[in-house]
C-alpha cells in the first residue's frame, strides 16, 4: 500500500531536523520532500549524517506532498502557508502565526501585522489532548509553543475545575536548543555552559499564547498570569513549575486534599496516552527524546496554593512530536502512530 506523502518546509532548523528523525520511522508515511535555504541543492544526509539513509535533496521548494509541515520562522512561516492551502495541502505549522486568534496581538508580540487575519479564526491550536475533535477535521493546524505546551497541560485541569485563583505564576526552564539553530551570543558554548539566567521578564512572546488558551478553559475569567522562563545549561527539555492560590474551600490542605487534586488530574487526563500524572516530581531526563508530558500537582499546605510541575522535551512534544500528533489525527492515522518510543535515559 502506498505511503501519505509529507513534506517539510526548513529541514534544517532544530524543529525541522527533528521532524525529519521522527518521520524516518513512521509506518504510515513517507517525507518525500524538504526544503532549505542555504543548504539547497544539498542531500539531508550530507548535512546531518545520521539522516543519510532518508536519501533525500534539500530543494527550494516543496514537491507535490499530501501534508506539509512549516518549521520556518515567525512571520515567514505564513508566507509559505498560505499558498500550500491554495494548493489543496494539508498543513501543521510550528511558527507561531496561527497560534493567536486575536490579529492585534501579532505586532506586538511578534512585530508584523498579519497577512490572512480570516485564517486565524480558521486554524486549530494543536493541543491535541484539549482539541482532538477538531484537529481531526482541519486543514491548517496551529502547533503550539514548547512553554504553552508544558504550561498549559500543567494547568489545565485546575483551570477548567475552578479550582484556582486568576492569579498564576509560571515558571519555566529550558534547554539551549529552545532557542533555535541560528547563532546567537547568548546560546554560544561559552556563555551558556555553567550559567543559569532569566530572561524576558517583561512579557515572552509565548505568554499571549498561554493566557488565550487558559481563558477558553475558564469563560468570563481572564487569567493573570506572571511567566518567567529561564535558559539552562542543557540541550534539550523544559521543566515548568506554576503557582496558584486555591480559591477557598474548594480542597482541604491537607493529604486528603493532596489526593482529591491527583485524582481530578488524573481523571482529566484519562485515555491520555502522552500526557502521564506522576508520583514525584519529574526530571527532563525522564521525558528526553519523547512525546510524553509528566505532570506531578501537589498543595502547599502552608500558604494554600496549587504547585504543579511539568515536564516535556522542547523539541517532541514541544515541536516535532506534537506536530505529528497533530499530523496524525488530520490524516485519520492512531494518534500514537510513530510516537510511542520511551524517553532516553541516562
Amino acid at each position: 500500500m502506498n505511503k501519505i506523502k509529507v513534506g517539510i518546509i526548513n529541514v534544517t532548523g532544530y524543529a525541522g531536523v527533528e521532524l525529519a528523525r521522527l518521520l524516518s520511522q513512521h509506518p504510515e508515511v513517507e517525507l518525500t520532500s524538504v526544503t532549505g535555504r542555504s543548504t539547497a541543492g544539498k542531500k539531508l544526509g550530507e548535512i546531518f549524517p545520521h539522516l543519510a539513509s532518508l536519501d533525500l535533496m534539500i530543494q527550494t521548494e516543496l514537491s507535490e506532498v499530501d501534508l506539509a509541515f512549516s518549521a520556518m520562522p515567525h512571520q515567514q512561516s505564513a508566507e509559505e502557508v498560505i499558498p500550500l492551502l491554495n494548493r489543496g495541502i494539508k498543513v501543521v505549522d510550528i511558527s507561531a502565526d496561527f497560534r493567536l486568534k486575536d490579529e492585534t496581538e501579532y505586532p506586538h508580540w511578534y512585530n508584523f501585522t498579519h497577512p490572512t487575519p480570516e485564517l486565524l479564526k480558521e486554524a486549530v491550536y494543536g493541543l491535541t489532548e484539549l482539541y482532538r475533535a477538531q484537529i481531526a477535521s482541519a486543514r491548517l493546524v496551529a502547533n503550539p509553543g514548547c512553554y504553552p505546551t508544558g504550561a498549559i497541560l500543567a494547568l489545565a485541569p485546575a483551570v477548567k475545575a475552578g479550582l484556582i485563583e486568576p492569579d498564576i505564576i509560571i515558571d519555566s526552564k529550558s534547554g539551549v536548543s529552545g532557542a533555535g539553530r541560528t547563532l546567537k551570543l547568548q546560546s554560544h558554548y561559552s556563555e551558556a555552559n555553567e550559567d543559569t539566567t532569566a530572561y524576558a521578564l517583561a512579557g515572552h512572546r509565548h505568554l499571549p499564547e498561554i493566557i488565550q488558551e487558559l481563558g477558553m478553559l475558564s469563560p468570563g475569567q481572564s487569567p493573570e498570569i506572571t511567566f518567567v522562563p529561564h535558559l539552562l545549561p542543557m540541550t534539550r527539555g523544559i521543566l515548568t513549575t506554576c503557582y496558584a492560590p486555591l480559591v477557598s474551600g474548594k480542597l482541604p490542605l491537607n493529604e486528603e486534599g493532596e489526593e482529591e487534586l491527583k485524582q481530578l488530574y488524573q481523571d482529566f487526563y484519562m485515555g491520555e496516552f502522552f500526557v502521564k500524572v506522576v508520583e514525584l516530581p519529574p526530571h527532563t531526563k525522564h521525558t528526553w527524546g519523547s512525546n510524553f508530558c509528566l505532570i506531578h500537582p501537589t498543595i502547599d499546605h502552608r500558604t494554600g496554593r496549587l504547585i504543579v510541575v511539568s515536564c516535556i522535551d522542547n523539541l517532541v512534544k514541544g515541536a516535532a512530536g506534537q506536530a505529528i500528533q497533530n499530523m496524525n489525527l488530520m490524516l485519520d492515522l492512531p494518534e500514537t502512530t510513530g510516537l510511542k518510543s520511551p524517553a532516553i535515559y541516562p
